[in-house]
């Protein structure tokens, strides 16, 4: 597509996000209305509109805030829907295999509205018997606390000096003479901002906020954890990333998070495992239909078998 042409498609895209909001309550006038078009194809409101069902309904709603992303949508549709037309119009559905492929594409969208309509009835049937499965959730709770325990926590401030940037021996100068420093009573944060090597310093002056030991480098972790009162200032710590001045903010204890906390979490799951399990139901009486019949011999001469030694010395396989 030429560049005056995408320019003019673009203008036009943005011109149209003043009606977007209405969308959903439009008439088949509305609906019918071209949005762009070619010399090959139109898209109309209604193409978009079914185009949009093709979006997690979490991101649909939303969509249309973004304008590139509505000007991105419309010109794939209409490179979509103008290949279609030269398709068309150099006959390519006549031939017999395209056909057979137009057919199976066909059946794979039934089958996925399908499948769609069967967990959408099942996501309903969650939510109507929501109390029901917020009494599972809490046996499930009470049966695997271990799994929502929160190991020991604790948060620290820090100064990198990145030994990347320096020789080790000056990343460790630098660290004792700024720990020198703060011992004499230079605010911690504010000489982080000043003289860290950790871009993020900048901003929260190099603080890091309650974290699990096992998140960190070995070596700060095992530092951070050794420390005992909010204010104690460590020596240098070297870890992979440089030496560090680590200052110790405070410590929480290992906890349980409470049934409140995750509830809705393993609601979120649950609700999960109640559609797989709906939509396997309702997959089981096709996979294992008594009536099913297998034409094995047919099967068997599609399959082409290789013989090991014409392999090794490179004879193409013969079909049976």
């Amino acid at each position: 597509m030429k560049r005056e042409v995408v320019g003019a498609l673009f203008s036009f895209a943005l011109s149209v996000l003043a009606f977007i909001p209405a969308l959903h309550a439009q008439s088949s006038e509305d609906l019918d209305q071209v949005l762009v078009e070619n010399r090959w194809a139109k898209v109309t409101r209604a193409d978009y509109e079914a185009e949009l069902t093709r979006l997690p309904p979490d991101i649909r709603g939303g969509f249309a805030v973004n304008g590139k992303r509505v000007y991105d949508l419309l010109t794939r549709l209409l490179v979509t829907k103008s290949l279609a037309a030269q398709a068309r119009a150099a006959g390519l559905e006549k031939d017999p295999l395209l056909q057979r492929r137009l057919a199976l594409e066909l059946d794979r969208l039934h089958a996925g509205l399908q499948i769609s309509k069967i967990e959408e009835a099942a996501g309903k049937a969650f939510d109507a018997r929501r109390p029901q499965f917020e009494a599972r959730a809490r046996e499930l709770y009470l049966t695997r606390r271990d799994a929502y325990r929160v190991p020991e926590q604790v948060a620290v401030s820090h100064i990198l000096f990145d030994t990347k940037k320096r020789t080790k021996e000056e990343a460790l100068k630098l660290a004792q003479d700024t720990r020198s420093k703060i011992l004499a009573g230079a605010d911690f944060n504010e000489v982080a901002k000043q003289v860290s090597d950790d871009p993020s310093a900048q901003q929260n002056g190099g603080r890091i906020d309650y974290f699990d030991k096992a998140k960190m480098d070995p070596a700060f972790g095992a530092a951070a954890f050794s420390m005992k009162n909010a204010g104690d200032l460590s020596e240098p710590v070297l870890s992979s990333f440089g030496y560090h001045l680590i200052r110790f903010d405070g410590r929480r204890p290992a906890s349980v998070r409470s049934f409140d906390e995750v509830k809705e979490a393993i609601m979120t799951e649950e609700r999960a495992r109640y559609i797989d399990e709906q939509r396997e139901l309702a997959l089981a009486p096709i996979r294992n239909d008594p009536e099913t019949k297998v034409h094995q011999p047919e099967i068997d001469a599609l399959i082409t078998k290789v013989d090991g030694d014409k392999a090794i010395k490179g004879i193409p396989p013969q079909p049976k």
